[in-house]
């Protein structure tokens, strides 16, 4: 009897060992083209910062933080214990993941990135590597990570993460236990806090294969706070691998690891760092770039939720940001900073409602399109697609005249929105010279489609 009973359970772990196998042989390992092609494709994403800070909106009493409002605990000057209130009440009962799923894909929007964890350490999922989460914690109880994710599959949206290495709320990570080491002397290479690889090890890697285990194919893993000296260049190769074994086809941003050289984002330090893609904050690179790039932007001056901040961009500024960071080789990952409720600012609505009825006209020039192969020009900027060269016009000649760069071939010349009426064009020494209407029949870009001459 037990050497029956024996081979039962040894022919059961062989079978579930086989089904195993076969699961993971399902997923096929792609080449680094065909992992990034839907990326690069993609070009336009929403950030969505949002956490515990997203109650407080930059402000305590009277004061009102400087910069973003999800640095709030660090430049407000709460210490954990005071902090901790705010994970107890947060409590978004107006959230709505397919609303935002939506809101997003209208506004023409592949891909969506949300902060499951950010610096102040609490976790917008149900983590059973700590307590210190939505599910825990907050009143909330619904595992926010998870919503999205399958908000995202219904609607045909990439679902990405973000992950923050800085967390000021874990005692090992932002020196809890160290009375002369604070947040602000991350930058300092010469304080390190000792017990940080044990946050790495036993905490944070953890927390990450949870969110690439539990919730589906992950786009993106978009880390942020590898500035801080506690955080080493062997621990962002370490973590890259680590990723790519567990969702092989996912990608990561650079900064894993420790390369990128300030607000530029770009690895520009010498030698070798692990990461799929640089990561521009609040600008835009002069010109394009050789390897994959994302600019991130808020909407106005904060990552978070900040009533206080009406400093807006414009709609015509974010949709001309849109197709200048595509001139140039790039996607555009555009901030979203929803409230303490659960809704997104109105302001911000209004803006993604722009966006989306620009998109919806004129996407056809910016998904899949690669960098212009000519310089900037003074009215607007180029991209090209499939044979087609597109002159998005920010500036409308007021002669009826716009001019192309002399070297383009065109077969045949429409307005984007008009494909039925071409336009008269004439090439000379100088420049092509474009017939165009008088009045500019897109806002607040206007699209020229030429067909190239083989």
């Amino acid at each position: 009897m037990l050497k029956k009973t024996l081979l039962v359970v040894l022919l059961s772990v062989f079978c579930l060992g086989n089904v195993n196998a076969q699961k993971k042989s399902k997923v096929k390992k792609l080449s680094d083209d065909e992992r990034m092609e839907w990326w690069r494709d993609s070009k336009f994403g929403m950030f969505i910062h949002w956490g515990a800070y997203s109650i407080i909106g930059g402000e305590r009493g009277t004061k009102i933080a400087g910069g973003g409002a999800e640095w709030a605990m660090d430049k407000l000057d709460y210490t954990v214990e005071d902090y901790e209130k705010f994970p107890e009440m947060f409590n978004p009962v107006l959230f709505d993941a397919d609303a935002w799923v939506s809101m997003a894909k209208d506004a023409g929007m592949k891909y969506i990135v949300l902060t499951s964890k950010h610096h102040e350490g609490f976790g917008l999922w149900d983590s059973k590597v700590s307590d210190y989460d939505v599910m825990d914690t907050s009143p909330f109880k619904r595992d926010i990570v998870k919503e999205l994710s399958e908000a995202c599959k219904k609607q045909g949206i990439k679902f990405c993460l973000y992950y923050s290495i800085v967390d000021w709320h874990h005692p090992q990570a932002q020196g809890n236990l160290y009375p002369n080491y604070n947040i602000a002397q991350h930058d300092d290479p010469s304080v390190v806090n000792p017990e940080f690889p044990q946050y790495f090890k036993n905490y944070m890697k953890p927390q990450v294969k949870e969110l690439l285990t539990n919730y589906g194919d992950i786009g993106v893993v978009w880390f942020d706070g590898d500035w801080i000296s506690d955080y080493t260049t062997e621990m962002g190769k370490e973590l890259y691998s680590f990723i790519r074994d567990i969702q092989p086809n996912t990608i990561v941003n650079n900064r894993v690891d420790k390369g990128r050289t300030g607000m530029d984002g770009m690895n520009n330090k010498p030698g070798q760092f692990a990461g799929d893609f640089g990561t521009p904050e609040q600008e835009i690179p002069d010109t394009g770039i050789d390897t994959d790039w994302e600019a991130c932007m808020t909407m106005n001056g904060t990552w978070g939720y900040k009533p206080a901040d009406n400093k807006w961009k414009s709609s015509e500024d974010l949709i001309q940001k849109l197709v200048d960071i595509v001139s140039k080789g790039g996607n555009f990952l555009l901030n979203i900073g929803p409230d303490g409720f659960g809704r997104f600012p109105a302001e911000s609505i209004r803006r993604l409602e722009a966006m989306g009825q620009w998109t919806k006209k004129n996407g056809e020039s910016v998904y899949g399109a690669s960098a212009s192969p000519y310089e900037k020009p003074k009215w607007g900027r180029y991209t090209e697609k499939d044979g087609v060269l597109y002159a998005h016009v920010f500036d409308w000649p007021k002669d009826g005249l716009l001019k192309l760069n002399k070297d383009v071939k065109f077969k045949k010349v429409t307005m984007l929105t008009d494909p039925d009426t071409e336009l008269k064009a004439l090439g000379t020494s100088r420049e092509v010279i474009v017939e165009v209407p008088m009045m500019a029949p897109g806002y607040p870009v206007s699209v020229v489609k030429i067909e190239l001459a083989k």
